[in-house]
């Protein structure tokens, strides 16, 4: 008996399940015919039914299925031209993921005919080729968006008052012994008391998880025995990731992660996405037919003007074209989707600046997509975080993005690396990196928080290696160390790798608390990477993209100096919490405000007299401290009452010798206690008057509070 198939609607993209049946909607300006594929959930290789799409709206093609249910696994054909040299390629012999479905299904086997061409072919893509690749291709899922969310409600953290905790959904529960080994390393395991108590007793307010888009493996790394872990190669733009799932049964996995955002809101956390609309894993036009390149490759890439091969703005091949329209539109829906549907509180874009290109390639600032989003009543009030960069010409585009955009400081990170190195002529760019990068920012009327302050993230050194290890050490990779970045601005402390050097391992305790309290002492918003806080090593290798194991596994096996450093880290982030003036909205001024004592930030050398201009441009200037007032902060409340909280003295001493500061008298009634110091932790609370020395290589953070 033929299946009855009704017309549908073309709205919304995807399949919708309403209860009776599912409407399927697919965008194609090219097409000529689509047809929706139905699999055995019992055997998804096999295919069961295919449902031509009778209906053709706006150059979507849509129909509705009376009786198809949650759980069904189906994929798409589509008939069109194939044509490459002309941008198209369409191919019917290829099962393609629907670029809207909510959930797949297994992983691309790159064993069967996966690519619309003929490998090996004297005429390389220009041959279609014509076997069937729906073996080798994740099936879809039909999924309901029915959940229970209760009294969910977002955490809604202010800017200034957010602390992001960078971390991987596997990776930080994989080795927890408090979790169970079935839920260790999945959304559950995120979910579990045991893993929301970490985060709650470090501070943190929200969590930046890598990748949980659908992405696919590189095949490359599978003949390695290796695998993409963090998964920067997106495959379905709505889905998440099935490898993450406790529960293996198809759709499953979209629940689970719904859990998951529910009891991080409830221990008042927040959920945020790096997510990746620069590229996808269909690579260039020797890359496989998996999705978009088969729906409407010319509607969502960059191509080159001969249409054939792609603009790569991303060094993956290919970049989606954001100022496309459909391309965009994805884009949008995707986000939309995850934050209505799946409750997730912000965003993190990788390699940003590809999003913001126009025309012949080049960045706008005002270009179409980031106007989308401005205007967006969803998208515009959430949080927004660009990795203002690609490896475009012209990629570098940090203080660039529009508001209501915060970025990744690349300029902090490596400032902030250079100075603690040792490096000379630093003492102008810490002034700007550590009291709110006015130079990037305030020109164009954007606030302190825009800058998303961090020293390390998941590329690169962890924070341990950082001061471990001077070189890359990337041989697991199986590049021949090759692959990572060369210029780290990292320094071993005297030896390279970990040693029994009892002066090299409190050099580096040192080093570490001191990028710390650099970090979190800093005007605008801290990142954390899971695991730094514990001292987590990767053994050098800086580049663990595809280290699904014990190198970029958390690890929580904890001896006493790991313990201390975690200790020292939950204190930093109760300093910064409770005080107003790390917590600023606006610019310094370097004046007085109304009635205050202090002035709002002063800046001294260690003699005790203020820094002048020439100072900031000697080569040598390594040690200098400043003030910040806490009774000059120009920003009301959210009652309309004025804030006023303490003063702090921050000292840093980046020369290799111990050096006195003299301290700068404390308001009438107050005394300087000290607060942190990075060299003696145990002198915290102590008062101090006069003059304070400082340890080679060490800073401290003192409070003006009341006698």
């Amino acid at each position: 008996m033929e299946r009855e198939v009704w017309p549908g609607k073309p709205f919304p993209r995807g399949a919708t399940y309403d209860g009776m049946g599912v409407n399927f909607a697919v965008f194609s300006q090219v097409a000529s015919k689509i047809e929706v594929c139905l699999f055995d959930p019992q055997d998804p290789t096999r295919e069961l039914e295919r449902i031509a799409l009778p209906e053709v709206t706006d150059f979507v093609w849509h129909g509705y299925v009376p009786g198809l249910a949650p759980g069904q696994l189906y994929g798409l054909r589509v008939h069109g031209p194939y044509e490459p040299q002309n941008g198209h390629r369409c191919n019917p012999h290829k099962l393609l993921v629907d670029p809207y479905a909510k959930a797949l299904h297994g992983e691309p086997d790159w064993k069967q005919p996966v690519f619309g061409y003929t490998l090996g072919h004297k005429d390389q893509d220009l041959a279609r080729d014509e076997q069937d690749s729906a073996a080798g291709v994740p099936k879809s899922v039909v999924v309901s968006d029915f959940f229970d969310w209760g009294n969910d409600r977002r955490p809604d953290v202010p800017w200034r008052k957010s602390v992001i905790y960078e971390m991987h959904v596997k990776g930080f529960t994989k080795l927890h012994p408090a979790v169970p080994e079935a839920l260790r390393g999945t959304y559950a395991g995120l979910a579990h008391p045991a893993a929301l108590e970490h985060l709650k007793s470090l501070g943190v307010t929200a969590v930046e998880l890598l990748p949980v888009h659908e992405s696919a493996d590189d095949s490359f790394l599978g003949d390695k025995g290796l695998q993409n872990y963090w998964g920067y190669s997106t495959l379905g733009y709505f889905a998440p990731e099935q490898r993450y799932a406790s529960n293996r049964t198809p759709g499953a996995q979209v629940n689970e992660f719904k859990f998951m955002v529910k009891a991080l809101h409830a221990a008042g956390i927040e959920v945020i996405l790096d997510v990746v609309y620069n590229h996808t894993c269909e690579g260039n036009h020797l890359g496989p037919t998996l999705c978009l390149k088969g729906v409407d490759n010319a509607s969502y890439y960059w191509l080159m003007p001969e249409k054939r091969h792609y603009l790569d703005f991303t060094g993956c091949g290919n970049s989606l074209n954001a100022s496309k329209p459909e391309a965009a539109r994805l884009i949008v829906d995707s986000l939309r989707y995850w934050v209505q549907e799946m409750h997730v509180d912000g965003f993190r874009f990788d390699l940003a600046t590809t999003l913001g290109r126009t025309g012949e390639g080049g960045f706008d600032r005002s270009a179409a997509f980031f106007q989308v989003i401005a205007q967006d009543p969803v998208l515009s009030r959430v949080k927004l975080i660009a990795e203002p960069w690609d490896v475009g010409l012209g990629g570098y585009q940090v203080g660039a993005f529009p508001a209501p955009w915060r970025e990744w400081n690349g300029k902090y990170r490596d400032a902030i690396r250079k100075y603690w190195k040792g490096d000379e002529n630093q003492a102008a760019e810490m002034g700007y990196r550590l009291t709110g990068n006015a130079d990037l920012y305030e020109g164009a009327r954007r606030r302190v928080q825009a800058s998303i302050n961090f020293v390390t993230a998941h590329d690169g050194f962890t924070l341990h290696d950082l001061v471990t290890y001077s070189h890359k050490h990337n041989e697991a990779n199986g590049e021949h160390n090759r692959d990572g970045a060369d210029d780290n601005q990292a320094w071993n402390c005297g030896v390279e790798g970990e040693t029994d050097d009892a002066n090299v391992v409190a050099l580096r305790e040192r080093q570490k608390r001191n990028l710390l309290t650099t970090l979190l002492v800093s005007q605008g918003v801290p990142m954390l990477v899971a695991g730094d806080e514990m001292g987590r090593t990767q053994g050098g290798n800086n580049n663990a993209y595809c280290q699904d194991n014990e190198i970029s596994w958390v690890d929580w096996n904890l001896d006493e100096r790991r313990q201390a450093l975690l200790d020292f880290t939950r204190r930093l982030i109760r300093l910064r919490d409770g005080q107003p003036v790390l917590q600023r909205r606006r610019f310094f001024k370097g004046a007085h405000l109304w009635d205050s004592e202090y002035k709002d930030l002063e800046w001294f050398r260690p003699d005790g007299t203020q820094m002048a201009p020439e100072d900031w441009q000697k080569p040598f200037v390594r040690s200098l401290s400043f003030l910040l007032g806490g009774d000059a902060i120009p920003t009301a409340d959210e009652r309309g009452q004025r804030v006023k909280g303490d003063a702090l003295l921050v000292l840093l001493n980046a020369h290799h010798e111990p050096v006195r500061f003299a301290l700068p008298p404390p308001a009438e009634g107050e005394q300087w206690v000290l607060e942190i110091d990075t060299a003696d932790d145990r002198k915290s609370g102590e008062p101090i008057a006069g003059a304070l020395e400082l340890t080679g290589r060490s800073m401290a953070v003192l409070r003006g509070a009341r006698l």
